[in-house]
């Protein structure tokens, strides 16, 4: 591969790739990666589109002393990198030096708790159970904006011992190949209706009668296609979450019978059956330094229960735009809210 890089298949996955630096160890690794990396900016991307999505690069801690690091790494995969500061995130949850940095942590002042239950029991061989609905949480980052990001890289500066906080991934690509014809065809030009967690509208959130928040002009739900044509592979792909970021008020399915016991949430749970099956996913168990680049718009992601009063966790995220495909040529950003024109 060019530029001194490697990848190989992901280990105990059917999808991904390892990517190390070849002929470089010790303290100058990260710093020496990111340089190779820029001098030959499509290496990288390009292996992300080969491996399905899907790219772990371990051995990268020197990112937690320096995290401009992160954001350079970033830019290859698009110039936009999103601004935590600009796009209404909490300021709390935003990296205290670099803005473009989201900070995934169960310490102050992030303070985010890990999934609120412990994980399912243990699949009858001891396995990680991660088909949907036995795990739950499966979604693609920001699918309730439009247009959605593109690509996502998260670094563990401080990971819990292994066995816990593992991030799963699912294939969406691979998920849509292996769909009957009748299946294809039934979803072709269908549309999930999205919507920003916490808005009282998912299944749970309904049957618990609790009433649907009232939504601000930039926060309504937003339609994307449930077949996305990923713009740099032109392979197909599911492209949908599982309850909270789906809007099961109105959907989670355009035109199709609403509620959470309607004909869009029978299909959705058929999807979601199928797309989270062993052959279309991956359990990241984090070490400190571990770097994983994914690609939103044709993967999906959970996260699992750790147990936060014994470990801290520190993640970092950063998000990059530009290139969502054809469909959202010219569009607004349908999270930003419009100012209203100023007197004359």
């Amino acid at each position: 591969m060019r530029g001194g890089f490697t990848v190989n298949p992901l280990p105990n996955s059917p999808f991904g790739g390892l990517l190390r630096l070849e002929g470089v160890s010790g303290p100058g690794y990260t710093q020496a990666l990111i340089e190779a990396a820029e001098a030959e900016p499509a290496a990288i991307p390009d292996a992300l589109a080969e491996h399905e999505g899907l790219l772990l690069l371990p051995g990268m801690n020197a990112i937690a002393q320096a995290p401009e690091l992160l954001v350079r790494l970033s830019r290859l995969f698009g110039s936009e990198v999103e601004n935590y500061h600009e796009t209404l995130t909490e300021p709390t949850k935003v990296h205290e030096t670099v803005p473009e940095i989201l900070v995934v942590s169960n310490m102050p002042p992030a303070s985010k708790p890990p999934p609120p239950l412990p994980d399912p029991p243990r699949t009858a061989d001891g396995g990680l159970p991660m088909q949907y609905p036995h795990r739950r949480g499966w979604h693609t980052d920001q699918s309730y904006r439009r247009p959605p990001p593109d690509i996502s890289l998260f670094f563990a500066a401080i990971a819990v011992p292994k066995g816990q906080g593992q991030t799963l991934f699912a294939n969406c690509a691979g998920a849509y190949a292996a769909l009957p014809a009748a299946t294809k065809a039934r979803i072709a030009t269908l549309e999930g209706l999205h919507v920003m967690p916490g808005s009282n509208r998912s299944p749970e959130a309904i049957r618990a009668g609790k009433p649907p928040k009232p939504l601000k002009p930039h926060e309504q739900p937003q339609r994307q296609p449930l077949v996305r044509i990923h713009p740099v592979t032109g392979k197909p792909s599911l492209y949908l979450c599982e309850s909270g970021q789906m809007d099961w008020i109105n959907g989670p399915i355009v035109g199709l019978e609403p509620g959470p016991d309607g004909e869009g949430g029978r299909l959705i749970h058929e999807l979601m059956h199928h797309l989270t099956q062993p052959q279309f996913t991956y359990a990241q168990d984090w070490d400190d330094g571990d770097m994983i680049i994914w690609d939103n718009r044709c993967l999906v992601h959970a996260a699992t229960w750790f147990d936060a009063e014994k470990h801290r966790r520190l993640m970092w995220r950063t998000t990059v735009r530009g290139n969502p495909g054809r469909e959202y040529d010219g569009e607004a950003r349908s999270w930003i809210p419009q100012r209203e024109a100023e007197p004359a």
